[in-house]
């Protein structure tokens, strides 16, 4: 069994550019399941559904969730109760390695560690797994989160100190964008645009819609 997680990022990127038909395509080639946490279907669908101005684009991610498309954990064996113990510890571990002034800086929130927490739990269970996300602190926890330190520095105008060495657990995760995800598909005809300039359309329309990707990255995808 292969699993794609999905964060919030993806799914309202998608929706946004009137792509989600593509995650429909992607599940068919994937052979696999496509999950969506609890606290990730929070954010896209019960509680945009109360406000008009979000309440069309949840109501399209409800229907991949309605029609099977998006899954649940617990369609993979993994309980509620497990994820939300394991979000609550990584929670607890990333937003005390980041400390100014002795204080801890919180950096991160529950639905995307959610996606972290899932897929810790799916690789105790020797399950292939990878986490579509987009939010760029998350994604530097897991590849480089010396970068944070870095980047919170400068925002912050004070020295943040990283306890890196606490996140190492975090390395072995893998993670996709929604830009990676958009590439694949088109690449397999999974999309509906044709023409030289489709590709790159697709790419910069995921870059913004909050897609931490870069010109160079785009530049580099558009040549392979």
């Amino acid at each position: 069994m292969r699993v794609l997680i999905f964060d919030s990022g993806p799914l309202i990127n998608f929706s946004m550019n009137g792509l989600l038909y593509v995650l429909e395509n992607l599940k068919k080639e994937f052979q696999g399941k496509f999950i969506i946490p609890d606290e990730v279907k929070y954010e896209v669908c019960e509680r945009p559904l109360k406000v008009k101005r979000f309440q069309l684009g949840a109501m399209r991610i409800q229907k991949l969730i309605d029609s099977k498309i998006l899954e649940s954990p617990s369609s993979v064996g993994v309980r509620t109760e497990t994820i939300r113990k394991e979000t609550k510890r990584l929670m607890e571990l990333s937003n005390s390695s980041f400390r100014a002034n002795e204080k801890a800086i919180k950096i991160v929130s529950p639905a995307e560690i959610s996606c972290l927490a899932l897929s810790n739990e799916l690789g105790k269970k020797g399950i292939d797994n990878i986490v579509a996300i987009d939010e760029r602190t998350a994604r530097m926890l897991c590849e480089k989160p010396i970068n944070i330190e870095k980047i919170m520095s400068k925002r912050l105008h004070k020295r943040v100190k990283i306890t890196e060495n606490n996140l190492t657990e975090l390395k072995k995760i893998k993670l996709i964008r929604s830009s990676e995800l958009i590439y694949v598909a088109h690449k397999k005809g999974l999309t509906n645009l044709k023409g030289e300039n489709a590709l790159e359309a697709l790419l910069y329309g995921t870059k913004f819609k909050g897609s931490s990707i870069s010109f160079e990255e785009i530049k580099i995808l558009k040549k392979l």
